[in-house]
């Protein structure tokens, strides 16, 4: 446990952060569980796990590369089932 109040503050600061990063992770990772079961509406479906991963990526939760890694295996996962 931190004594020096600013290290208290700092402690208090990084799980609210954490919190909210989860959000960013879990909202891509529940949309890319429904693409990979397969459904009806796997393009809409892309389309918003795009925007997730964007979202991601813009508040700096994962990184670009990783970004573009996962939009890379979805599409071909996608274009292999056709």
């Amino acid at each position: 446990m931190p004594i020096i109040k600013s290290a208290i503050k700092k402690v208090r600061k990084d799980k609210k952060r954490t919190n909210v990063n989860e959000l960013y992770i879990k909202a891509y990772q529940t949309t890319l569980k429904k693409i990979r079961k397969g459904g009806s509406d796997a393009k809409k479906l892309i389309s918003i796990f795009y925007s997730q991963v964007d979202k991601a990526v813009k508040h700096h939760v994962i990184q670009k590369n990783k970004a573009i890694r996962l939009k890379s295996r979805v599409s071909k996962k996608i274009l292999k089932k056709k």
